[in-house]
């Protein structure tokens, strides 16, 4: 009945070894397995439970490699404001998961496609149905094509302004400018890019970092330039 809808959800995803009848549990709610008279156990509710698994190791993964100059604190504060259900469900919204929602004819009425609580649970069924079918580089891969504006985001507004402010107010409480950052070079494929970043402080390199965004590789520059403060701030 919805095999032709969830293959063309499975072309526009990319995602080949996922079968039709696994994207379409993960878009099962209870409400629509109860009315049509099938076990809870066909709902999404095992792939969202597998999927959440799946995507706190993606991101714990992630933020570990590309974050080294955070604390376990600021790692666990980043990767909560990436799995909020209101984060999650942006990823569903932009990805017009809604559309694909099995509902029942009450949560349907309800506005049920557009609640956040369902769409994030979409999210997470899915990427448990993609790691199901196709292991863990694809489903790293999915999280990672899809959640970069998310990442970003997440990442300027819980660690830029720690080691970057921290650096700024170093240097103008001696009277002097705030240090420049500049890209040297980009390295990788879109879904992987990591960028190598220089501070510059009176035309000379402080710092050097690098990240999955420019944000984050100044973060690190700054930090490794606060490490060094005691050199280049007696020259």
């Amino acid at each position: 009945m919805h095999s032709d809808r969830f293959s063309r959800l499975r072309e526009r995803l990319g995602l080949p070894d996922v079968s039709e009848e696994l994207l379409e549990q993960a878009f099962r709610h209870t409400s629509f397995v109860r009315e049509q008279g099938m076990d809870d156990l066909a709902s999404n509710q095992r792939l969202e439970f597998l999927g959440d698994a799946v995507l706190d190791v993606i991101f714990a993964d992630f933020l570990y490699l590309n974050h080294p100059e955070l604390s376990e604190g600021q790692l666990t504060r980043l990767k909560a404001a990436l799995v909020r259900k209101s984060a999650l469900a942006s990823i569903a919204v932009a990805l017009n998961l809604g559309e694909f929602l099995l509902l029942g004819h009450g949560e349907e009425s309800s506005g049920g496609r557009d609640k956040h609580s369902l769409l994030a649970d979409v999210v997470e069924a899915l990427i448990g149905a993609v790691f199901l079918a196709s292991g863990w580089d694809a489903s790293r891969r999915l999280v990672l094509d899809h959640f970069g504006e998310l990442l970003a985001d997440a990442e300027s507004r819980e660690t830029l302004r720690d080691s970057k402010s921290s650096l700024q107010e170093l240097v103008q409480g001696r009277g002097a400018q705030p240090p420049d950052y500049h890209v040297v070079r980009t390295e990788g494929p879109p879904h992987d890019r990591v960028f190598r970043v220089q501070a510059l402080f009176s035309d000379a390199v402080i710092g050097e970092g690098s990240g999955a965004s420019k944000r984050d590789a100044e973060q690190q520059a700054a930090a490794n330039a606060l490490a060094a403060a005691d050199e280049w701030l007696t020259q």
